[in-house]
């Protein structure tokens, strides 16, 4: 398998803090069902991510990708920067 054909994986969330100077908290929500009932319910869970160019402000939609531990709490990292928050 070469380079071109790996797929990296991504996360798609949305900016709840920026207050870091490159750093942001998403949230990234997923469906999952119930183990016995299946019903689907929505699960979130809010990660630190780094933002390099510091370009995602809060509202934006984001794709995250995982990176090496930068710190205690922050092992994602911005890829993009999808649709922009309403001003």
């Amino acid at each position: 398998m070469s380079e071109s054909e790996k797929k990296i994986r991504t996360v798609t969330g949305r900016v709840v803090s920026a207050k870091g100077e490159k750093s942001v908290t998403v949230s990234v929500e997923r469906l999952v069902p119930h183990a016995l009932y299946g019903k689907i319910t929505r699960k979130t869970t809010k990660v630190r991510a780094h933002d390099e160019q510091g370009d995602a402000s809060e509202g934006d939609l984001v794709v995250l990708t995982p990176s090496r531990p930068m710190s205690k709490s922050k092992s994602w990292q911005v890829l993009k920067v999808v649709e922009k928050a309403p001003v």
